[in-house]
C-alpha cells in the first residue's frame, strides 16, 4: 500500500489547511474597541482612522497613532483660532485728550 495521493485529489490534511487557516498570534487582529461619535466630525474622522491599525502589523501602529494625534492636534487648534463674534471693546482709562501723558519712574507713559 503507498500513501501516495492520486494527481488532483486533496488530502484530508491539504482540505483542513484551506477550510481553518493556520493560527498565527503574531498577525494583525481587530481590537474592536468601541468608538463613541464625539459630534465634531473632524475629531470623529480622526478617531476613525485608529481602525486603520487593526489591520497593520504592531510596527505599523506608530504611523497612524502619530497621524491621528498631529490631526487631533490639529482640529483643537482650529477650535481656538476660530474668529468668533466680536466682542465688547475692552475699556481703557479715561483721558481727556489735553491731558499730558502719565509717566512712570522708568520714563514710559501709560
Amino acid at each position: 500500500m503507498t500513501d501516495s495521493v492520486p494527481e488532483g485529489r486533496v488530502t484530508a490534511a491539504e482540505e483542513a489547511a484551506a477550510v481553518e487557516p493556520e493560527y498565527d498570534p503574531a498577525a494583525p487582529a481587530a481590537l474592536n474597541v468601541p468608538r463613541t461619535p464625539t459630534g465634531n466630525a473632524e475629531v470623529d474622522a480622526e478617531l476613525d482612522r485608529l481602525a486603520d491599525a487593526d489591520h497593520l502589523a504592531t510596527d505599523g501602529h506608530l504611523e497612524v497613532y502619530e497621524d491621528v494625534h498631529r490631526g487631533l492636534r490639529d482640529a483643537l487648534t482650529a477650535l481656538d483660532a476660530r474668529p468668533g463674534p466680536p466682542g465688547p471693546p475692552v475699556p481703557g482709562p479715561a483721558r481727556h485728550p489735553a491731558t499730558t501723558p502719565l509717566r512712570g519712574p522708568s520714563g514710559h507713559t501709560f
